[in-house]
């Protein structure tokens, strides 16, 4: 990347240090301390459970922090990492790398308004983000772009889920109110057997379909010589009344783009795409359809009763 220097990395693990030390030809740093040193802004990339520990570290040393997501465990831990970037004055960007998408990035000039959404993001299993519930691991990204795109609070929140090979959720599916009154399904799981990233969005200007994992989608629109009034009497069947639009977006890869991103947000050419607080929102989203699913399961059991 131009403009920059890599100053290695440091990883717990001192075989696997070595062996990326010596594939890569970049320097392995003996310790965290070294590599914050060494640097002015750090990628965090650790396990979901040590974002909090290893990214207070980076901010209380005053360098710029880009955090994978989900920004923490617990709000708590996120509310600590956004007010120690605040108080550094340094950046803090969380990655959410749909955002940058291509079908995304072309999709968003069409979007006006959504009355609903509908996600699904299934995956095979793999060990990787396995230590904190799909929730946490797969669903946060669409709770991220599903706020950004409707841009309104989540009201209400109502969800199922179930563990299947691990000990936490592996499958689960959510239905979120805005006070916007758009209304969004969304469902994650980890152990399908294809992988499948689609994102549909309705609104009243027409209907946008985006396949997330090729990076490409479709508009579909009224077209300009139909009365929306009479349709009866014109059309009998969709293909007479709508029109496809395929989106486009220059072609760039989502990562490559997001640390773009972050670096122009450090160079203060830019705002931050995805701050801390908007980590911060997503994450509690995420919580609250966790509480959802376990207050659903004991109900199940027989417990207590929903919460009002």
């Amino acid at each position: 990347m131009p403009g920059i220097s890599f100053a290695g990395f440091y990883d717990a693990n001192p075989g696997r240090a070595a062996a990326v030390s010596a594939e890569l030809g970049v320097y392995a740093h003996p310790s965290l301390e070294s590599l914050i040193g060494a640097c002015d802004a750090v990628s965090c990339v650790v396990p979901t459970t040590a974002h909090h520990a290893v990214g207070m570290e980076i901010l209380r040393a005053g360098k710029h922090l880009f955090v994978e997501k989900p920004i923490a465990v617990t709000l708590e831990e996120a509310d600590a990492l956004v007010d120690a970037a605040a108080a550094a004055g340094v950046v803090l960007q969380v990655g959410h790398v749909e955002r940058f998408n291509r079908a995304v990035r072309a999709a968003w000039p069409y979007l006006a308004d959504p009355l609903f959404v509908q996600s699904d993001r299934l995956a095979p299993y793999t060990p990787r983000g396995a230590d904190v519930a799909v929730v946490l691991d797969l669903m946060i990204h669409d709770i991220d772009l599903v706020a950004t795109i409707v841009g309104s609070p989540v009201v209400d929140v109502s969800a199922v889920g179930v563990p299947v090979l691990t000990d936490t959720l592996d499958i689960a599916n959510a239905r979120l109110e805005f006070a916007s009154g758009a209304v969004a399904t969304i469902t994650a799981s980890r152990v399908s057997r294809d992988k499948t990233r689609k994102l549909r969005i309705f609104q009243r200007s027409g209907y946008v379909s985006l396949d997330l994992g090729t990076g490409v989608g479709m508009f579909f629109r009224m077209r300009s010589d139909v009365d929306p009034r009479n349709l009866a009497a014109q059309a009998t069947s969709l293909e007479e009344f709508v029109e496809p639009v395929p989106l486009f977006a220059p072609d760039g890869e989502p990562l490559r783009l997001e640390l773009d991103s972050f670096l122009s947000a450090i160079r203060g050419e830019s705002s931050v795409v995805v701050s801390g607080t908007a980590g911060r929102e997503a994450l509690a989203t995420a919580l609250r359809i966790v509480t959802d699913i376990d207050a659903h399961a004991l109900r199940l059991r027989g417990g207590a009763a929903r919460p009002a």
